[in-house]
Formats: C-alpha cells, sequence, structure tokens
C-alpha cells in the first residue's frame, strides 16, 4: 500500500518512516511534485489534521494522511497549541519559538504541558482520526541536541531525559506522534 504524507518536513517524514510497517510505502508531497502551501485555517488541531489530508485527497485521488501536533501548556492557558509551529513569529523557527515559551513561563514554577498529535487519515473518501498525548514538564532551558520543534524543552512524564536528548529509537518508543501512528497503523493493518 501506498500513502502520501501530506507534509514536506524531513524530520517528521524521517519519523514517521521509521515507524511504519514496511509493506506501506510513505511518500511525501515533495515526492508526489506537491508544492502548494495548504492553509492551515482551523483552530483546533484535529481541524487542521483533516484539512491537509482532505485537501491532498480531492486533489490527487490518493490515500493519504497528515498530522498537525501541538504542545499545550497548562500555565499559558494550553498555548501554544494550534500556533506551536509559529509561536515565535511567521518564520516558524523552532529556536525563536522556545525562546518565546521560556520567557513566558520564567515567573513561574507550574510548567506541567502535553504534547499531542492527531493523524488524518482519508482513504476511500472516508476520514479516520487518531489522536497521541504525551504529558510532561517545560523545563527552564534547552537540554540536549537530537530531535525539533520543541524537543530540548519537554520533559516527558517519567523521564530522566528530553526528547532532545533521546535518540531517535527512544522518542519514537514514546512521543505523540508514534502513539497516534500506532493507532493508525493498528486500524490499517485490521482491514
Amino acid at each position: 500500500m501506498k500513502l502520501v504524507f501530506a507534509t514536506h518536513n524531513q524530520n517528521k517524514l524521517k519519523e514517521v518512516r521509521a515507524l511504519m510497517p514496511k509493506h506501506i510505502e510513505v511518500v511525501s508531497l515533495t515526492d508526489i511534485n506537491w508544492h502548494a502551501e495548504i492553509d492551515e485555517t482551523s483552530d483546533t488541531i484535529e481541524g487542521n489534521a483533516l484539512l491537509k489530508a482532505q485537501t491532498v485527497f480531492q486533489k490527487t485521488n490518493m490515500p493519504c494522511f497528515a498530522d498537525d501536533s501541538g504542545l499545550l501548556v497548562n500555565a499559558l492557558n494550553g498555548a501554544p497549541g494550534v500556533y506551536s509551529a509559529r509561536y515565535g513569529g511567521e518564520q516558524k523557527n523552532d529556536h525563536d519559538n522556545i525562546h518565546r515559551l521560556l520567557h513566558e513561563l520564567q515567573h513561574t514554577t507550574q510548567r506541567d504541558a502535553h504534547f499531542k498529535t492527531v493523524m488524518a487519515l482519508v482513504l476511500n473518501n472516508k476520514s479516520y482520526v487518531f489522536e497521541g498525548i504525551v504529558n510532561g514538564q517545560i523545563t527552564t532551558e534547552k537540554i540536549g541536541t537530537n530531535g525539533f520543534g520543541y524537543d530540548p524543552v519537554f520533559l516527558p512524564q517519567g523521564s530522566l531525559k528530553t526528547f532532545a536528548e533521546m535518540s531517535a529509537e527512544e522518542k519514537n518508543a514514546m512521543s505523540h506522534r508514534a502513539i497516534a501512528l500506532k493507532k493508525m497503523t493498528d486500524f490499517l493493518s485490521a482491514m
């Protein structure tokens, strides 16, 4: 089976390909020569994942899935949430996003947060949604150099390492994306 993953993000693509069963070939938007931007206009993580997957399916008629993820911080009333990728500005820069987050949390000890990923799958003109959540804490500084996004400041519950201190294998064993993807691959295997 071939599935289009509605992303140009090579980090996400690499992560997903490592977790996908071998009988499922994952191709990116770049692989199918899709260069149009898909505006994420929903105010929810679920809505943006569905929007991306449905848009690609409607234009290509190829089975497609998309994800949207967000970091939700309790002390910030769930921010950055759906705006996680552009929290530090429209340039979508990881350093700027983390800088703003740590600045806004500098005067609080309440650092509980969770990562949430929603995978939306469109298959045979039907949409399915799979969710993954990992609870944790925001550190007071960046720790580690692996991963991407908020990984250097996210300490998963029960771990002594931030996501950025983990190997790809360690992160993939517990990440929000891995949880959502496992639910989706289980669904596909049961079909």
